[in-house]
């Protein structure tokens, strides 16, 4: 098992410097970095998720919803739910006595996901918050369930996502974190690789007109924690019975951990 205690986040906040990807930035500047990358993806991201994954992605998603748990009339945080796929789902179980709130750091996701969900009739129980993962701008024991999908390696202290998100469920609610992770056969790492670095940015190129934005996600995945790590990360800032699953080889992982 990876230590805990030495994931690159600690190591680079004592230098004051982060991963942008590959690249090594400055913290204060990560943010915007990534706000940068996201503008850029914002409208093309529905499409070029289901390119990407080969329409894989609605799986693992179900399957997120699935272990959630969630409940008619519960309260829901989908954190750096982007375009509301998971909302969306989440608003027609807790109904109208429930409540969903769509945060993101980025404007430019959100108005997409506001566009794409009151399109489809979605309205009345789903709130949009502008919010950092880092500082969540709730009040302590709020909500039953929080959600992250995709989101978290992106931010840029994840410790610090970990803990605000603990603060704000309530006690007896979970977390669930869907991420790329590491995949758990060599052949298939190799495979990944390959796609990752040739064809998705070509890919991005054609249909977003945007190559450096998927060469800087195939990178910010390679740099995020694998699951052992990022369990041990979970468990220190304060859930209990910890446990992820590997979807499609490992090349994504649902984490879950509690607040009791």
């Amino acid at each position: 098992m990876s230590d805990p205690t030495t994931n690159p986040e600690q190591n680079s906040a004592e230098q004051d410097t982060t991963h942008f990807g590959y690249q090594t930035v400055k913290t204060a500047e990560k943010v915007d970095k990534v706000a940068e990358v996201f503008h850029s993806v914002a409208a093309k991201y529905d499409i070029m998720n289901d390119l990407m994954s080969f329409g894989i992605h609605r799986l693992w998603k179900r399957y997120t919803i699935d272990n959630s748990g969630v409940r008619a009339g519960q309260k829901i945080l989908d954190l750096a739910g982007g375009t509301g796929d998971l909302t969306a789902k989440f608003s027609r179980i807790v109904g109208e006595s429930g409540q969903v709130v769509l945060a993101d750091i980025n404007n430019s996701m959100l108005n997409v996901g506001r566009d794409k969900l009151r399109n489809k009739g979605i309205v009345g129980n789903v709130e949009y918050v502008q919010a950092n993962a880092e500082s969540l701008p709730f009040a302590d024991n709020t909500f039953d369930v929080v959600t992250i999908a995709f989101g978290l390696r992106n931010v840029t202290n994840k410790d610090a996502a970990l803990s605000s998100i603990y603060r704000v469920l309530k006690p007896g609610g979970r977390l669930l974190v869907l991420e790329f992770s590491k995949p758990t056969h060599e052949a298939l790492s190799k495979a990944y690789d390959t796609y990752s670095f040739k064809i998705l940015p070509k890919m991005g190129e054609l249909v977003a007109n945007d190559s450096e934005s998927y060469q800087y996600l195939a990178e910010s995945i390679r740099m995020h924690p694998d699951q052992e790590t990022l369990r041990g990360m979970m468990e220190q800032a304060g859930f209990e019975e910890c446990s992820y699953a590997n979807l499609t080889g490992g090349i994504v992982a649902l984490h879950k951990g509690f607040k009791f």
